[in-house]
């Protein structure tokens, strides 16, 4: 019996085709959308995943994310110091700041000041030079995607090529000399501002004069001392708000969804592929049921039960999902394989994957449940009338 459901499932192809393209259409949408809009918050939080040394961040009470600095006053990382837990604790500086190219042309970067002694906080990879070239004079690092594309310096003739920033080229920031001593491999921001890298006290040099310059203070566990129980400590003897980095990044991401449209417009965009693909494949799976009720019919009346049929048509809904399922995600990947170097964000991790299955298996247990409800109440004899 569940031969002859394949073979009427595939002998239809017409509608077997657009049922397929259904499921396909909807999986697409939902995995694709799914997967830029993890990709753009994991881009909200690129900085704090980058930075793999510190256990703890420690901020402004009043911070709400990585790019709403408050600074401290530099007497609160001895304070940090002191707490009992705490195997080191480091400076960071963070703060917008203007490069001036050779063209005379302006571009804001983040500029990124770190421990002058340990360097603590710099960037995740190189991809020229090394971190200890920092301790040159007037040495920065700019990361791999800014130095080829917002910091790259012009072509000389209109049709000509931009070539990449280099080591051993000089920036212009904040009417001071930056020479360039390595490239960095950094994840992509969310603003895709350029990175650009040097020690804690020269940024001070190169940023505005301001009072406080402290912006976050990077902290490192002793051996064996329970992460939450020392951030509990810290935020208690200190006043400051103390987070892991996992928290730090989930603090960030949920400003986001809070306060901007990203999840309204891609929760608009999967509920309408969602919609659009269960109309699809409902319309055409309860067609193709509709043709076939000849044949239903016919082996109902030669005896095969209720139960059977169902069984029949839910074989062919899950065929149909599963072909579906795999196009669709299919698709998707290859989308985010061809821009895994453009300035697309784009991640798929397991889980969406687990989302994308359900909701296949929803559009599908909706497009069987209306066929499955002409064969319960088909009467045998009809197929014999006229």
């Amino acid at each position: 019996m569940f031969l002859i459901a394949l073979k009427m499932l595939f002998g239809d192809a017409a509608r077997f085709f657009g049922i397929v393209m259904g499921v396909t259409l909807a999986c697409f949408v939902i995995a694709q959308q799914g997967a830029i809009f993890i990709g753009i918050m994991n881009r909200t939080t690129a900085l704090i995943t980058d930075m793999g040394y510190p256990d703890i961040w420690v901020m402004d009470p009043k911070v709400q994310y990585i790019d709403d600095v408050k600074p401290l006053q530099e007497t609160q990382l001895y304070r940090v110091r002191g707490v009992e837990g705490v195997a080191w604790a480091s400076r960071l500086y963070k703060g917008m700041i203007r490069a001036r190219l050779e063209d005379g042309t302006f571009q804001n970067c983040n500029l990124i000041g770190i421990e002058d002694s340990t360097l603590v906080g710099g960037p995740p990879a190189m991809e020229q030079g090394s971190i200890a070239e920092l301790r040159q004079s007037d040495a920065v690092i700019v990361d791999n995607i800014g130095a080829a594309t917002r910091l790259a310096r012009r072509p000389h003739g209109p049709d000509g090529p931009t070539v990449p920033l280099a080591i051993g080229n000089v920036l212009e920031l904040n009417d001071k000399r930056g020479i360039v001593v390595g490239i960095s491999r950094n994840t992509r921001t969310f603003q895709s501002q350029p990175m650009v890298y040097t020690t804690y006290g020269r940024a001070l040099q190169y940023a505005p004069k301001e009072r406080k310059s402290l912006s976050f203070v990077l902290v490192g566990a002793k051996p064996g001392q329970d992460i939450q129980e020392l951030c509990r400590r810290i935020t208690e003897r200190t006043g400051l708000a103390a987070y892991t980095r996992d928290q730090f990044r989930w603090v960030t991401i949920g400003y986001y969804l809070k306060n901007t449209g990203i999840p309204i417009n891609f929760g608009l965009a999967v509920s309408l592929g969602f919609l659009i693909g269960t109309v699809i494949t409902g319309f055409m799976f309860y067609n193709f049921t509709l043709d076939n009720l000849r044949f239903l019919g016919t082996l109902k009346a030669m005896g095969t039960g209720d139960v059977k049929l169902l069984w029949m048509i839910l074989l062919q809904a899950i065929v149909v999902g599963l072909l579906g399922f795999g196009i669709g995600i299919g698709l998707a990947s290859l989308v985010g394989f061809q821009n895994r170097n453009s300035p697309l964000a784009f991640s798929m991790p397991w889980q969406l994957l687990m989302v994308a299955g359900a909701a296949v298996i929803v559009i599908c247990m909706l497009s069987a449940m209306l066929s499955m409800r002409r064969v319960v109440v088909l009467e045998p004899a009809v197929v014999f009338k006229g």
